[in-house]
């Protein structure tokens, strides 16, 4: 017999184009059971993102694994004591501890191109999955390029800004930074991708280009390193970033091995 309380919804055909909230159907006036255990489920996932500590340990070893050497790798933190305050006084997530800031001004490591920071933001989950993958997406990129990389610096307890502290401290030309994004119900393991050109304490997000939600369900490795590529070569090329550098990569429209950014790489 048919059950008079379950009412369907047109557009639950779509949801398999989507992982967006939409098409739940109900049950009298309220969610069905299992929908409302999987917004329970997703809602615990994006509470642990961002309130689990990032094992940076973990993440180093992760990084050894894909070639980074330890000698490269710095570990700093922001001016935020602890987790809470980190979350309640994100002011203080931009700045970089006065004590870091000596230690990378006295590593004076060799000359380099590019910088990178690794930002547990707001999701440890985000960087735990995807964070060493990436860079080595990106290094792999830079390997066929005269560009040099250069250290990897570890921030705890950081927002994006703080990535300008540190490439000024390490006199890097470029940054290029990885951070936990604000997880949402159905994405708590996003990665973000910032770059700037001449990083410098001061600047703000108009200085900045964003690559975001680079996830398996979202942007592959691939697609944000291609994108990535185009911005340093155009950065060279016209010596700014942010609002004033626009991506027409159009990865979606091109072979990416044929695009021009790589074409322009190959030619650096």
């Amino acid at each position: 017999m048919k059950n008079d309380f379950i009412h369907e919804n047109p557009w639950q055909s779509l949801r398999r184009y989507t992982d967006a909230r939409i098409g739940l159907g109900r049950a009298g006036i309220s969610l069905t059971t299992d929908v409302h255990l999987q917004f329970q489920l997703a809602h615990a996932k994006a509470r642990d993102a961002v309130h689990l500590p990032l094992d940076f340990a973990a993440l180093q070893q992760q990084l050894q694994q894909s070639g980074t050497s330890p000698s490269s790798i710095f570990k700093v933190r922001s001016q935020a004591p602890d987790r809470a305050t980190y979350l309640q006084r994100p002011d203080l997530g931009r700045l970089l501890h006065k004590d870091d800031q000596q230690q990378l001004q006295q590593a004076t490591p060799a000359e380099f191109d590019i910088a990178f920071v690794i930002a547990d933001g707001l999701s440890s989950a985000a960087i735990s999955h995807h964070a060493s993958h990436m860079l080595s997406a990106i290094t792999s990129a830079l390997a066929a390029t005269s560009l040099t990389a250069g250290p990897v610096v570890l921030a705890e307890q950081a927002r994006v800004a703080i990535g300008d502290p540190i490439g000024e401290a390490l006199n890097a030309r470029m940054l290029v930074m990885l951070i936990g994004e604000r997880p949402g119900l159905s994405s708590p393991d996003s990665l973000g991708c910032y770059f700037t050109w001449q990083p410098q304490s001061g600047k703000n997000d108009a200085h900045r280009n964003c690559i975001s939600n680079i996830r398996l369900e979202g942007l592959s490795y691939e697609e944000a390193t291609h994108k990535l590529m185009y911005l340093i070569v155009e950065a060279q090329r016209r010596q700014l970033s942010g609002v004033n550098l626009k991506d027409e990569s159009d990865n979606g429209n091109q072979n990416l091995e044929k695009s021009p950014a790589n074409l322009l790489l190959q030619s650096h």
